[in-house]
């Protein structure tokens, strides 16, 4: 069934038939159990010689396997009844539809979320990821669909400043750009690992900057306003503390499946679809 499946996705991929399909509603998701079974690793004998990732991969007929973190607003969030919504859900369901699969949403940390499209344990992964070149050693990346910036959450009235963060103790979320560039050696323009702490998601770090256990945190833009929303005595430093761009993770051996996705995303933005989404969670202010 899953050879079929795959046989004739890569069909409707050859012949261009993707744009008969509706991208105006992203479909009804679901959650998937964190712990989901490893994609096979061990084709049958008389398949061995046939070429790698010939097709998209699924985990599951017919359905394609999203990990993020949904801590993350607006791009992933859960909601009152246990399901997700965001940016990025609504995105990766509009995605789904182009390619007639049923979107699963698999929700863990920002870490095992990038380690399951490794693994095999996903299809893609979307928690707003950033492309780095450590990441595209071990991962493929769709083209990009939004820019994300990075400013610093600190407390009104804090003394800290664009310029002194490397004299200050920086919250991040565990695994995002915004650590890793933070806790790099100040030769290569970070503050060192002594002057950051990692937290499982930027709720938490938020809530260790409102304790006084760090003295700002260091987070995308558009979840940084939602924080400071929900907490009074917050405020956003002015300025940019870096731009980078989101883009889809897909397992290093499925080129077929980025080759889909990057058609089905072309489409959507194309027809106002990716854009409609982005307005609908991010005011134009």
């Amino acid at each position: 069934m899953k050879k079929l499946f795959a046989i004739a996705l890569a069909a409707l991929m050859i012949v261009g038939m993707f744009a008969g399909c509706s991208g105006s509603a992203a479909p009804e998701t679901t959650a998937a159990a964190t712990t989901a079974p490893a994609a096979e690793t061990t084709a049958p004998a008389s398949e061995t010689t046939a070429p790698a990732a010939a097709a998209p991969l699924t985990i599951e007929d017919g359905k394609l396997v999203m990990s993020t973190n949904a801590a993350f607003p607006p791009y992933e969030m859960t909601t009152d009844d246990g399901g997700f919504e965001g940016i990025d859900v609504e995105i990766a369901g509009a995605i789904a539809e182009k390619l007639g699969l049923e979107l699963v949403v698999d929700d863990m940390d920002f870490d095992a979320a990038l380690l399951a499209v490794q693994q095999g344990k996903s299809d893609i992964v979307m928690a707003g990821v950033s492309v780095t070149d450590a990441r595209l050693l071990v991962m493929n990346f769709s083209d990009s669909y939004a820019t994300g910036v990075q400013v610093v959450i600190v407390k009104e009235g804090s003394d800290v400043t664009m310029d002194n963060l490397g004299e200050k103790m920086i919250g991040c979320q565990r695994g995002t750009t915004g650590y890793i560039y933070a806790s790099d050696t100040p030769e290569n323009g970070g503050y060192g690992e002594d002057h950051v702490t990692a937290y499982d998601n930027g709720a938490t770090a938020v809530q260790a900057l409102m304790n006084g256990q760090v003295d700002c945190v260091i987070i995308d833009s558009a979840p940084a306003q939602e924080f400071v929303a929900a907490n009074p005595g917050l405020t956003i430093l002015e300025g940019n503390w870096v731009e980078e761009s989101y883009a889809i993770g897909i397992n290093k051996e499925n080129t077929a499946l980025v080759d889909a996705v990057n058609q089905a995303l072309a489409e959507l933005t194309a027809d106002g679809t990716v854009q409609a989404i982005i307005d609908k969670y991010i005011s134009a202010e």
